[in-house]
């Protein structure tokens, strides 16, 4: 994979933006190439990883015949005599006898011998005889109803949920086998930030440090408190100490603003003196312009990468979704993210030669996206309010009606899209 290498001086000229689709493909190239290593996990320690191996059964599912119904297992044609009980969770001995019959819970292990199932609520009892007609449909689940013993269920790269939780505990599993959580840091850059109370005297309040560590976790990284450090000095030494200390343990560090290169932005002279190479130096989508993705490999050979986002809020949520996602499934060994289509229900306008990304609120059931208003890149309201952002391409601009990608803000780890 080629990457840019930092320029050589503080102010050097930024080149040519990279197109938003080939961005986001090299940012997952390198982060797949980085992929984390892969741990061992109890089942309940799971969710939100991802399967580094497939899933597979250690047994038949299921493992052996179990009825589907409350009643009786009866052999041969009736009526028959009671010799017994299977209850859940016992190994009953065989009917052995034609016209005989055990009673036998939901569940329980069919005895050997046994003809049919009949169901409780279709029988009569009698003279200490069972009497009724079993259904002709088999009233049990056979063995490898639903899988044979080695079967993979699922691949590698398999987001795990709930669902995949409970699948594997079924199958025997008490570990899983999956990536290690990204560790992901936060440096806030910017004087001008305020970290309490209102607006005043020049000063904005700064709501991507509060606001990116939930964003984070919620596309599988592990984020301390301790890790969110800001804002730093805006001075080149200080942005210097605070990414070195932050890499030390991060495999992602997140910036927000310094960007451009004024003369108070030093992530470009900082990433020069950490040795980074870049993967990506800006790319044209609007809004979200400038934005970066860098690499660094330290003296222990374990590669890290710092995502360089825009100061305004929205601006730094679009490089989120842009290239820290990407790269973040890279990382955990998922597949590249498949972006959705949604039918617009207004028209969206294009950007010239880059790609639009317009926010959007999204009605399900239909699949039609509503553009939302209050969308300027320092704003919030509107992205408080909406369900991802419609894609619209360079060169491009999107009527009512049409049908275009969405990238869909992220879910919290086990959530599914309704």
């Amino acid at each position: 994979m080629s990457t840019e290498t930092a320029p050589t001086t503080d102010r050097a000229a930024a080149p040519p933006p990279a197109g938003w689709e080939e961005a986001r493909s090299r940012v997952y190239a390198v982060g797949l190439a980085a992929a984390l290593p892969v741990v061992a996990r109890p089942l309940t320690d799971t969710d939100g990883s991802t399967l580094a191996e497939p899933l597979t059964t250690r047994t038949d599912l299921p493992a052996f015949p179990t009825s589907s119904v409350d009643g009786w297992a009866v052999r041969g044609t009736g009526p028959w005599r009671v010799v017994g009980r299977v209850l859940a969770g016992n190994t009953p001995a065989p009917l052995t006898e034609d016209d005989t019959t055990v009673e036998i819970a939901t569940g329980a292990m069919v005895p050997e011998g046994a003809t049919a199932v009949l169901r409780v609520e279709e029988s009569t009892v009698a003279d200490g005889l069972v009497r009724g007609t079993p259904r002709s449909t088999p009233e049990w689940r056979q063995p490898g109803e639903e899988a044979y013993a080695d079967e993979e269920l699922l691949p590698a790269g398999t987001p795990v949920d709930p669902a995949v939780i409970g699948l594997a505990a079924s199958c025997g599993h008490d570990t899983l086998r999956v990536r290690r959580a990204p560790r992901a840091a936060l440096l806030v850059f910017g004087d001008e930030l305020l970290t309490a109370g209102p607006p005043a005297a020049g000063r904005v309040r700064d709501a991507l440090g509060p606001a990116v560590p939930g964003w984070l976790r919620r596309y599988g990284c592990q984020v301390r408190a301790a890790d969110v450090v800001g804002p730093v000095a805006d001075t080149l030494p200080a942005h210097v100490a605070a990414l070195r200390a932050a890499l030390a343990s991060a495999d992602l560090v997140c910036t927000t603003g310094g960007t451009m290169n004024g003369p108070v932005d030093h992530l470009h002279p900082t990433l020069q003196a950490l040795g980074a190479d870049y993967v990506v130096n800006t790319v044209a989508v609007r809004p979200g312009f400038p934005m970066l993705l860098a690499r660094l490999v330290g003296d222990d050979g374990r590669v890290r990468f710092v995502a360089g986002l825009p100061g305004n809020p929205q601006s730094a949520i679009v490089a989120l979704v842009s290239l820290v996602a990407p790269l973040l499934a890279g990382l955990q060994g998922r597949p590249m993210p498949v972006l959705p289509q949604v039918t617009l229900a207004e028209a969206v306008p294009g950007r010239g030669d880059h790609t639009h990304l317009a926010l959007v609120r999204v009605d399900r059931p239909t699949g039609t996206a509503f553009p939302v208003r209050h969308v300027g890149s320092a704003m919030l309201r509107g992205l408080a309010g909406a369900d991802g952002f419609a894609v619209i391409r360079p060169g491009t601009s999107a009527a009512a009606g049409d049908r275009v990608p969405i990238v869909p803000l992220p879910l919290l780890p086990g959530e599914r899209a309704s």
